[in-house]
């Protein structure tokens, strides 16, 4: 004869002995002691959050091991250039400049596109080509546990805050640039929204004052034409970078005195690429040379129209009369 399950409060038997397995299993973990348990919180205070994992928190130190910098060696000759060279066909010039600098850089770049990060990576000579960090927007970079690890590993990025002043993120740069690596910095915060540049800030000034490091100012054209800031699909288009005289502050400058020297040194370095070596000096010596930030106190329209078309192939094309007979 088959054994009658009787229900007891609507659950069998056997629900019954599970649930009372659970709930002395609960009881038991309950009862072990910290520190093999978090410690109660006294009643009427309220608990500390967790600190998020993401942002300007996340933990890159993985990315620097030999195993990720390996990958990122890989990524970067194997993937990244030939990308790069496909769609930016990239001019590189002033390397010249650093032939007798050795040591850790920073160096300062202007900033238009996402294509600039990778366009740099694959052009920076040796040896600071895969001893490099980047510092990268925590919002935008670090913002989840998609786009941080990537970051990290890909392009070798660490989280910097530019929606608040951070500490830990001067101090994460600073002790990378002690250990013998490079930094590179896009001293505007962000990717200029009409093709002009934005004023720099002191970040790049301040890590060469703490760390006692030269910067090397760097201009980036061209890639604005490529993917401007709010585009979605990228458009083949020649770009130029043009590197600058590695760069030491005064002992009266201050970073952001020292910061306003950078930008004007990647403004010579803009007007080099737009004419020549010689044009773009006597215009330096005069003080004529033309601001990154372009026109001031002019409309929307104006500003787009003072930009034109700044591609090379475009302005090596002479103008001539037409043949009239």
């Amino acid at each position: 004869m088959a054994r009658t399950r009787l229900p007891v409060n609507g659950r069998t038997l056997a629900q019954l002995a599970a649930a009372t397995t659970k709930t002395s299993a609960a009881s038991v973990v309950r009862r072990v002691p910290f520190p093999y348990r978090p410690p109660t919180v006294p009643a009427g205070v309220e608990p500390k959050r967790p600190e998020p994992k993401t942002g300007g928190n996340y933990d890159t130190e993985w990315a620097r091991s030999y195993p990720a910098r390996l990958a990122r060696v890989l990524l970067v000759e194997g993937l990244v250039r030939p990308a790069v060279e496909l769609l930016a066909a990239p001019t590189i010039k002033g390397v010249d400049r650093l032939l007798d600098t050795d040591g850790p850089l920073i160096f300062a770049a202007n900033h238009h596109s996402h294509v600039d990060t990778p366009l740099l990576l694959s052009t920076l000579p040796e040896p600071w080509r895969h001893r490099i960090i980047i510092g990268a927007a925590a919002d935008y970079f670090f913002g989840s546990r998609l786009t941080a690890p990537v970051s990290a590993l890909v392009i070798g990025a660490i989280p910097i805050e530019r929606s608040r002043v951070s500490r830990k993120s001067s101090d994460d740069a600073a002790a990378l640039i002690d250990e013998g690596w490079s930094f590179l910095i896009f001293p505007e915060g962000g990717r200029s929204p009409d093709g002009w540049g934005q004023p720099f800030r002191g970040g790049a000034a301040y890590l060469s004052l703490r760390c006692n490091v030269p910067v090397v100012p760097i201009h980036v054209e061209g890639t604005s034409r490529i993917m401007r800031k709010g585009s979605k699909v990228p458009k083949p288009a020649p770009t130029t970078i043009t590197f600058g005289t590695p760069m030491w502050p005064t002992d009266d400058e201050d970073s952001r005195k020292f910061a306003a020297r950078i930008e004007a040194a990647v403004g010579q370095l803009a007007d080099e690429t737009a004419t020549d070596w010689w044009t773009a000096r006597r215009r330096a010596h005069r003080n004529e040379t033309p601001s990154l930030q372009g026109p001031g106190s002019v409309g929307a329209w104006r500003r787009t129209w003072s930009l034109g078309d700044r591609s090379p192939k475009r302005r090596r094309a002479k103008r001539a009369w037409p043949d009239l007979g």
